[in-house]
């Protein structure tokens, strides 16, 4: 059963302007692991707003609620090249509350914009 599916875009620019204004953002958005890539290089601002976009989308995926920290959820990659999501804190006790046993994402980026799209299955 689908509890939720949420989708949100980031425009590439800005959201790299707004890296570069507040260096610090970047570590309040992602956790260590979103950073880099396996080769251990710093990851590109274009996977870094399809990321970004995947937090928001889980947000709205789980109804928005406030209290969500985004270092509570974190997108990560099977060696197959498939997105994941794994959650914890705020974020794990509201998908709890709502019943969420999995999760199905997608990240995409091209022309200037990032996307991702959340499905929270129960």
């Amino acid at each position: 059963m689908i509890i939720g599916v949420g989708i949100d875009v980031a425009e590439i620019e800005r959201f790299g302007a707004a890296l570069e204004r507040t260096p610090q953002l970047a570590e309040r958005l992602f956790v260590g692991s979103e950073l880099t890539l396996p080769s251990g290089e710093r990851r590109g601002v274009a996977s870094l707003a399809a990321r970004f976009a995947a937090k928001e989308a889980l947000a709205k995926a789980l109804g928005a609620p406030g209290g969500l920290l985004w270092s509570d959820a974190e997108v990560w990659v099977e060696e197959s090249g498939q997105p994941r999501l794994r959650v914890r804190g705020t974020v794990a006790a509201r998908a709890a509350e709502l019943g969420v046993r999995g999760w199905h994402v997608s990240l995409s980026h091209d022309a200037g914009v990032a996307s991702a799209v959340v499905i929270a299955e129960g």
